[in-house]
């Protein structure tokens, strides 16, 4: 039978599917039930930088507009009670009592505040490594943009100083240079990169007048982003790059590993489909590992990368060409 084994930032994981931090694992019932499915590791639910700070009674010190908003602070705070600190903290002890995969903790930041110092907790409470969730919209059309890339930088610092086990950050593709930041990203010490982060984005109502979310989950159209730069990166930055967004299938997954990435996360499929779709996720790539004569994953993964391809030039083509597109 096919080996499914792999290492991602160090951890032994069973096999490369990793479970997205989401609601879906924001229960330890539900974490239960992701091992009993066969999921390599779980990234839990976010904490918010919003919530962290409330606890710290600095709620809105970051930005002096969100002082004069009632309904704002009104949801932190509700948002603080039931989803506190110590909820999380407990979540995973429990976690780590009750199953064997790893447990990654994560936290959504916009700062390097004082924050970070919450890291220690997440450390001492037993999480196998921490996943920071960053993104800062560079909405601000007078600052400078490598003012907002710094900010990525400190974050990293200050977390880093905090904790000793491995760290990952979730990056968005909003960079002028991506290739080049998350190079530099990988020289910090972080033991991973996730490409990407899905962000909620706004919608409107044209009848109502009311913004509305927009496209909740991901579609297995939207893989084609992060694999091309996975396939890009792959063996060319100074740590683990795992795959998110657009994995719904076997397939999804077996491509990002022959880009070269180390695992996939998983998401939006399981609430559409349910946590069943684990184990076929997995009975397929093994059936697929078994039907072209790999015995582990190491065996076929980067085959498809840059430096591996026999058409390399086909991941850095922007522009519609019939050549590539196969189409007339």
């Amino acid at each position: 039978m096919a080996d499914l084994s792999t290492t991602y930032m160090g951890l032994a994981l069973r096999n490369p599917l990793i479970i997205g931090s989401s609601g879906l694992t924001n229960s330890l019932e539900n974490i239960r039930e992701i091992e009993k499915k066969g999921a390599g590791a779980v990234v839990l639910k976010s904490l918010f930088e919003e919530q962290i700070k409330y606890e710290i009674r600095k709620v809105f010190s970051y930005d002096e507009a969100h002082r004069s908003s009632t309904e704002a602070e009104d949801y932190i705070r509700n948002y603080a009670r039931s989803h506190s600190l110590e909820k999380y903290t407990k979540l995973i002890r429990d976690a780590k009592s009750s199953v064997s995969i790893p447990i990654i903790a994560s936290i959504n930041c916009i700062s390097a505040s004082e924050w970070p110092a919450f890291a220690t907790n997440i450390q001492e409470a037993g999480a196998d490594a921490l996943e920071l969730n960053i993104f800062v919209l560079p909405s601000d059309i007078n600052s400078d943009g490598r003012k907002i890339e710094q900010i990525y930088f400190d974050i990293l610092e200050a977390v880093r100083s905090k904790v000793t086990i491995p760290v990952s950050l979730k990056l968005s593709h909003h960079f002028s240079g991506l290739g080049e930041m998350i190079k530099k990203f990988s020289w910090t010490g972080v033991k991973g990169i996730v490409l990407f982060n899905r962000f909620f984005n706004p919608d409107i109502d044209i009848d109502s007048y009311n913004f509305k979310p927009g496209n909740i989950y991901s579609t297995p159209e939207e893989i084609t982003g992060s694999l091309r730069w996975i396939a890009i990166l792959a063996d060319r930055v100074q740590c683990d790059l795992c795959a998110s967004t657009g994995i719904h299938d076997s397939g999804g997954l077996i491509k990002q590993l022959l880009a070269g990435a180390k695992a996939g996360q998983v998401c939006s499929v399981l609430y559409k489909k349910g946590f069943d779709e684990i184990e076929k996720i997995l009975g397929d790539m093994r059936g697929w590992m078994e039907k072209h004569n790999y015995a582990k994953i190491d065996d076929f993964r980067g085959k498809m990368s840059y430096k591996k391809s026999e058409n390399p030039a086909a991941y850095y083509r922007v522009q519609f060409m019939k050549h590539f597109a196969g189409i007339d």
